[in-house]
Formats: C-alpha cells, structure tokens, sequence
C-alpha cells in the first residue's frame, strides 16, 4: 500500500519530468573551478575562489530552484593538469558549467572539450583575444590585452611620448599586447626601438631591462602576467630606471592593487590603463572592496576577483533566464548580451563575440589616505576587443 504522500511525491516528481525547466531546491548547480591554486600563479586562483565565495555569500546559494555547488580544482597553471581536471570534472563530476582558467594556455587546452561536451566554460581571467574562438561554449568576463592596451598607445603619444621599448611575458596575451601596443603607436606616428620577451615561467628580467635602458627610449611599456608584476616592478626600481627618465607605462600588470602598496613611492605616477582599480569611486565597488576586505583580513581586490564575482553573475542571470535549465546552449544563448553594473562599471557581453564589454581608464598611482591606488584620471566607455571589431569590419 502507498501512503496519500508517497504518492504525491510520485506525481509531483513525474510532473518535473514532463516540464523541461521546471527543478525542485534539491536540484544542484554543479560549478567546476579550475585556478591555479599552488605555483608561481597561485595568487590569481585564491582571488578567483574569493571573488566566487563573496558572489555566493552575498546573493546566496541557490538560483532558479538549483543549490550551487562549486568542485574547486588547482591547476597549478599546467594546461595538461587542467586539461586533465576538466575531463573528470564533465565525467565523473558531472558539473554543468566550467569556469576560472587563470593563463591564456590553460584555457585553449580545455576550450576542446567544452565544445565536445556542450558545457559553458565561463573564461575569468586569461586574456588572449581569440580564446572565445576557441569554443563556441565559451564566455569572458575579464578582459583582451588589445582592449586595455590600444587606449594607452593613444595616451603615450598625447603625452609627448614618442620612442618606446615594450617588453612582455612570451605567452599569447603579452604577444597580444607587444602587437596592439606597437600597431596603434605606430599609426599615431610614435617608433617602437625594441621588442623585447621574457619566459612566462621563471623570467629573468635584468637582461631585457638592460637593453631597455640601452635603447634611450622615453618609455617602457611592460606586460606581464597577474603575480609577476612585482618581480619585475622591483628590479626597475633596484636599477634606477624609474629615475632614469624613462618613464614605465603599463596595461596594468606592475601596478596590480594587491601588492601596490609594497611598491613604495617609487611607483607613484605610474600611469596604466585598465578596468579596474580598487580606487573605482562607485556605490558598487565601494561594496565590493568593504566585502573583500573583510572576508581577506584587509586584502585589497584586483582583477581575478571582480573578474570571478562578475563571473558568478553572469551564471546566476543566465541560470534565471533559463527557468533553471543547465541545457549548455541554453545557457551560453542566455549569457550572450546580457548586461549589469559591476564594481568595474558597466558591463555586457557582446552577444557576437561572447567578449565582455567594458569601460577602460587611464590611471595614474598616488597616495591617497596614506596608502598608494591607481587613480581614475579619463574613461573611455564601451571598449569592445580591438581585435574581434577589426575582423567584423574587414571584407
């Protein structure tokens, strides 16, 4: 015999059958997270992973009838360990979206399986302009390097700066940001007198600096990755460049809001584009930073973070938009143009190219309240990726 309830749990659970969209609370959000968590890019995963738990704590666990669950793994920045990761995360995990993805290789090893899979790979940090070509299940709530670096070759040359040597980690986005940098220089009538790379992995930068200083240029324009701005930062400072006159100018890796202040005065004046600065003087930031803080014993946020809590947004909106689907098509048609109010300003993403839509500003490091910040000085509203734009206008 069936007691009464028994069989209206029954139905009830035939009922969800029948009606695609329709989920009950104990349906669950699987969420796989993969950041590099150890190694020299450990730094980018911890703030991911905070920016993600600050997103959760704040807009709660569940969205359209679903439990999120995040399955966080460490890559250790190794594209084959997450290549690896990512297969047991769809397989045996069964998650229904993958995120985070700290370097540009990482991304590409993986982008394959999304699109075999059919499962949104919601891409929060790396930069590399064509990763969203990579797969079709693939959005971007970061960044490209030719979105923050063009706008600061139009800043150099407005301000006099006339003879430049970049100098960029050898990995596809500072590649991006030699040849952006470089193209739109050149087309304003500045000269590039040197086009220096590092290894990504263990750098060593004294001889790219020497043959900086070498150069006599007015400026360095410097790329390397979210972790290791500070090395290089420190070693401009040991040999006396940034007193040389040869100014450094930055997409905004050197200067990253972690660990500005352990810079000291010598980074004051600094001038980098980006879109972010903890220094974003808006009701949403100031929020976010005030969540940061306290959730990090005073940390201060940077890109991976706000990229993380924009990231959790964009899955949530898109989850609500579909009634609670995980269909992954679904999914990735309902994040495509969607737009809100970050703690970086206003954001969409481009429902063409899956790139997310940005404002970006030019910044300069003072010392504001006794601690030093990239300060907003111009935006420039709306950047989409250069790169993509320029494809879509070409016959």
């Amino acid at each position: 015999m069936f007691s009464r309830s028994s069989i209206a749990m029954s139905w009830l659970s035939a009922l969800a059958m029948a009606l695609p969209g329709v989920c009950f609370a104990q349906d669950t959000l699987r969420i796989g997270l993969i950041v590099p968590m150890t190694g020299p890019f450990a730094s980018t995963g911890r703030m991911i992973e905070t920016g993600v738990n600050l997103y959760i704590k704040k807009h709660g666990n569940t969205v359209a009838g679903r439990r999120v669950e995040i399955v966080l793994k460490d890559d250790t920045g190794t594209p084959d360990i997450a290549k690896r990761l990512a297969q047991e995360l769809v397989t045996n995990d069964k998650v229904n979206l993958l995120a985070g993805f700290g370097l540009t290789p990482v991304a590409l090893s993986v982008a394959p399986l999304a699109t075999q899979a059919k499962v949104p790979m919601v891409v929060m940090m790396a930069a590399t302009s064509t990763i969203t070509e990579a797969s079709p299940y693939i959005v971007r709530t970061s960044y490209t390097l030719p979105q923050v670096t063009e706008p600061l070759a139009d800043w150099a040359r407005k301000n006099s700066i006339a003879k430049v040597v970049t100098l960029v980690s050898d990995y596809g986005p500072g590649i991006d940001a030699e040849r952006a940098f470089r193209e739109r220089f050149s087309s304003k009538g500045g000269a590039v007198a040197g086009a220096l790379r590092v290894p990504l992995r263990d750098p060593d930068f004294s001889p790219a600096l020497q043959r900086a200083a070498d150069a006599k240029a007015d400026a360095l324009f410097v790329f390397v990755p979210t972790g290791a701005g500070t090395s290089i930062m420190k070693q401009i400072i040991e040999r006396g460049l940034d007193k040389s006159g040869l100014k450094v100018i930055t997409a905004g890796s050197i200067v990253e809001d972690e660990v500005l202040n352990t810079l000291g005065d010598a980074a004051v004046g600094l001038a980098s584009t980006q879109h972010y600065s903890a220094a974003h003087d808006s009701p949403e930031n100031r929020e976010f930073v005030a969540d940061y803080k306290a959730a990090t014993n005073g940390g201060r946020p940077d890109l991976p973070a706000v990229h993380a809590y924009d990231g959790m947004h964009l899955i949530y909106e898109a989850v609500r938009k579909t009634a609670g689907s995980v269909d992954g098509q679904r999914l990735v048609d309902a994040m495509k143009g969607l737009a809100w109010m970050s703690p970086r300003g206003p954001v969409s993403i481009d429902p063409d190219t899956r790139d997310i839509i940005q404002n970006v500003y030019v910044r300069k490091v003072m010392r504001r309240y006794g601690e030093l910040y990239n300060v907003e000085l111009e935006t420039i509203p709306d950047v989409k990726d250069p790169v993509k734009l320029a494809k879509k206008k070409s016959p």
